[in-house]
């Protein structure tokens, strides 16, 4: 292959995220850094605009042999990994950055009712540092929400208990104002003010799902008490935490010297990332891909990945952060499985990096040869679902009711691993009464395949229905009465927790949660959802159009439509005037619909 083919592919394949590029020579050599908001924009654009305008660049492009990147969170984490590959390999092309000294951190001071503020100077005494901020207006915007969301002290007292016994202290305005309830003076106990401590640890280290979720409940508390000026002030935080990362994930200064290793593998090949952290900072990042020969296990593979990468970027590190127990010694070193934690989150992106970088060579493999990729997936479902045939045709099945009123069910199509809209089918549940999914289910099975029977049309390779045990044995009811056990699989998936379950099998299956089969049959399980919802919604509304105006002796669907469209609602079109309903339906039919609420 071309140099120039290389070059393109691995640039085509470049994800659409935040993170840093490394351009190397023929020689292997590392010659220039560069981070990005937008991977795949960012490098694309050495390649495709005019380099003539610029002589230096143009040289750089020319001596490119090999691309490679880092995934991250955020722009702001590509910046800090940027400045330490900088420093660590002084690239010929790239300036030298400032150095972290100069970044602020956050810091939740080592003392009895610990302050929280920003600061330059790492001092090793004992107190927490989160950072560094590349942006110091980040910084503030995380303190400010702290400052929103708890009551902290401010003051530099010194609040030993006897000092708050012996009553040296007075309350200050922040405590007049809102701001501090003033454990200065007893007001607030050293285990509540500790527990507020621990939520700002949260926030700090970048659990943005945990505080949105805590903002979120916050701001229906607000809406529910009426408190709208509270609520706007709530929400304004909440847009705020959309913009940022609280914390970068590229730095944790309690970390130093560590590998990190992670593994994801399929049938065919395993794919392995190593990060190498020093001194609480990312300093290289790598992924290497094996093609499995025989039917070697992820720990296998893991250990020689282990072995060579250590060797090849000539790692002295004694501890090695892994995703589970390596069964082989490694002289001097010890292995950890994280479980929470800022080693738990180092695993975690690990992980995150392995995932792109298996996902964009299969993303790449199927623009290349998009039936192999999907002959790739229904192998993979047919091994992971205990198939006899593989997939290319599954029909998915869900009921929808309301209380039991307008009970319909659809049926979703996939061909070849991609949904088949025109096959889609909607049923009205013709001989149930009352909110029964089992029988209702039963019933549309039954129709589908006696249907297909009758017309000689070609069964499915797999069915699948949207529930537990009770509606697989329900569709199985229907599959015996038309002697089609056995010769269809069948398969049902619980919403709960995803479990699969098989006939004449109690015991639930569970897919891995990143598994492309399991990703198949919950998007065809949505589909099917999706599909129902919107056809038992649509009987809904006619139903209650009926219900409510059609009543009206002279008033037509049409005319109640029209009514609903211009009043919005029943409601409404009871408190209009006459003149109003008169202008909407006309002079005939709005006297009718007046005079009929009038006199109810």
């Amino acid at each position: 292959m071309e140099k120039s083919e290389y070059i393109n592919n691995i640039v085509r394949a470049l994800p659409d995220n935040p993170g840093v590029y490394q351009y190397f020579d023929i020689e292997g050599k590392i010659i220039y850094v560069g981070k990005a908001k937008n991977l795949k924009k960012r490098v694309s654009s050495y390649f495709n605009k005019d380099q003539s305008e610029n002589g230096k660049t143009q040289i750089l492009v020319r001596k490119i042999a090999d691309i490679k990147f880092i995934i991250v969170d955020t722009e702001l984490d590509a910046l800090l990994l940027e400045n330490n590959l900088i420093k660590k390999y002084q690239p010929r092309y790239n300036v030298l950055l400032k150095d972290d000294k100069t970044y602020p951190w956050i810091c939740i001071k080592n003392e009895r009712f610990p302050r929280v503020f920003s600061t330059r100077n790492f001092i090793k005494d004992g107190s927490s540092y989160f950072g560094p901020y590349a942006s110091g207006k980040l910084m503030h915007t995380v303190l400010d929400l702290i400052k929103h969301l708890f009551k902290l002290r401010n003051c530099n007292l010194n609040l030993t208990d006897e000092n708050i016994k012996a009553k040296k202290f007075k309350v200050c305005l922040e405590y007049h104002i809102g701001n501090c309830k003033a454990p200065c003076v007893g007001r607030e106990s050293e285990e509540d003010y500790n527990e507020t401590i621990v939520n700002i640890r949260e926030i700090v280290k970048g659990n943005i799902n945990s505080v949105s979720k805590h903002l979120k409940e916050l701001l229906k508390k607000a809406v529910e008490k009426m408190e709208f000026e509270n609520a706007q002030l709530i929400k304004e935080k909440i847009d705020l935490l959309d913009t940022f990362q609280s914390k970068s994930t590229v730095v944790s200064p309690t970390i130093n010297n560590v590998d990190v290793f992670s593994i994801l593998s399929d049938e065919k090949n395993a794919y392995v990332n190593f990060l190498k952290v020093v001194n609480g900072s990312i300093i290289q990042g790598h992924t290497v891909e094996f093609k499995k020969k025989l039917d070697e296990s992820n720990d296998e593979l893991l250990t020689l990945a282990i072995a060579e990468l250590r060797e090849r970027f000539n790692s002295d590190s004694k501890e090695i952060i892994v995703p589970f127990e390596i069964e082989t010694e490694f002289p001097e070193v010890e292995f950890i499985v994280p479980q929470r934690g800022d080693k738990k989150h180092l695993l975690e992106l690990s992980l995150r990096n392995v995932e792109y970088y298996r996902r964009e060579k299969i993303k790449q493999e199927s623009m290349v040869d998009p039936e192999r990729h999907t002959k790739r997936i229904l192998e993979q479902m047919k091994k992971d679902l205990r198939l006899t045939k593989e997939p290319r045709h599954i029909e998915c099945f869900d009921n929808s009711n309301f209380q039991g009123a307008y009970p319909v069910a659809a049926m979703t199509v996939f061909k070849d691993a991609k949904p088949s809209k025109k096959d889609y089918r909607h049923f009205n549940i013709k001989t149930v009464e009352g909110p029964d999914d089992f029988a209702s289910m039963e019933e549309i099975i039954y129709r589908r395949y006696k249907r297909v029977l009758d017309e000689k049309q070609s069964l499915p390779q797999l069915i699948v229905i949207d529930g537990g045990k009770g509606q697989l044995s329900a569709a199985l009811e229907s599959l015996d009465k038309l002697g089609l056990r056995g010769k269809v699989a069948i398969i049902g998936i619980a919403k709960r927790l995803e479990e699969i379950y098989f006939p004449g099998d109690s015991i639930p299956l569970y897919l891995d949660k990143r598994s492309e089969s399991l990703k198949i049959i919950q998007q065809i399980r949505d589909e099917a959802h999706r599909f129902g919802i919107t056809h038992h919604r649509s009987k809904r509304d006619k139903g209650t159009l009926k219900t409510e105006l059609t009543e009206i002796k002279g008033i037509s669907d049409t005319s109640a439509q029209k009514l609903l469209s211009h009043f919005k609602s029943v409601k409404n079109i009871k408190e209009a005037k006459a003149d109003e309903l008169v202008e909407s339906i006309g002079k005939s039919k709005g006297n009718l619909v007046f005079e009929f609420y009038r006199e109810r």
